[in-house]
């Protein structure tokens, strides 16, 4: 059954490994990122691709490993919820498990762990708790196929919608078991408070499946802005505070 899920072949234009692609609906568009994605640890790469932010304490990621019955519904921050009310962990249907077509890792190589699919017809929304919003998020997609649609609402509004052909056209991480189809780490970042969101959308739209892994978020409102790990941070104090006391030592000599 899982060979049917390749049905649709679309015809796109190559693009830039690193692109950026705006939602036009609005004056402050959310703004769509691209590249191979990262490793959370250099010397493991079969989990997939994830983002840069995914060791950083200001992000949550999400990556459905350790998962072995149907009781997932999100964490502390985030809520799954699923258009069936609940999902598989066999391959085939909507669900969380592992086979051949867990989105890529960074440079193609196979992932190895759970990963989430949405299958024909289905769809899964991830919404804030507490009334919080979203100014990013990033997501591994892989084996990219007809029918992929992403979105992200604010109060059920559309801000931001995507499709296969709008993916796959930047995409270029082939993997190496997945008969030419295409993965890659996707970034979602606001522009502004007009384009926070509270909710993630994906959906599979006609036959096939939207394969994707490693969730990260950002709680936060406003315009999305890097923020550096907390050891980064102190460094930064440290090496600071040294030229600050090189410097008045050196007043204090020409005194």
């Amino acid at each position: 059954m899982l060979s049917l899920k390749k049905l649709a072949c679309f015809t796109v234009l190559s693009a830039s490994v690193v692109t950026s692609v705006a939602y036009a609906g609005s004056a402050h568009a959310v703004k769509m990122t691209y590249s191979a994605g990262a490793y959370r640890n250099q010397n493991v790469k079969n989990e997939g691709a994830f983002s840069e932010n995914v060791n950083n304490k200001n992000f949550v990621t999400i990556d459905f490993n350790g998962i072995t019955d149907n009781s997932f519904k999100g964490n502390d921050l985030v809520q799954y919820t699923f258009s069936g009310g609940s999902y598989s962990t066999t391959p085939g249907s909507t669900g969380i498990f592992n086979d051949q077509w867990a989105p890529a890792s960074v440079k193609g190589e196979v992932n190895q762990s759970n990963y989430l699919a949405v299958f024909d017809g289905n769809s899964v929304s991830i919404k804030a708790k507490n009334g919080g919003v979203f100014n990013y998020f990033g997501i591994n997609a892989g084996a990219l196929s007809g029918g992929n649609t992403f979105e992200l609402l604010k109060g059920g509004t559309v801000v931001g919608s995507w499709d296969y052909i709008a993916l796959n056209a930047v995409a270029k991480v082939v993997g190496t078991n997945q008969n030419g189809e295409k993965n890659g780490f996707y970034e979602f970042l606001s522009q502004g408070f007009d384009d926070n969101f509270d909710e993630i959308r994906l959906s599979q739209v006609g036959g096939g499946g939207f394969e994707s892994d490693n969730h990260t978020f950002q709680i936060g409102s406003g315009a999305f802005q890097s923020t550096p790990e907390p050891g980064v941070t102190l460094g930064m104090l440290a090496v600071g505070s040294i030229f600050l006391y090189q410097r008045n030592k050196k007043l204090q000599n020409v005194k």
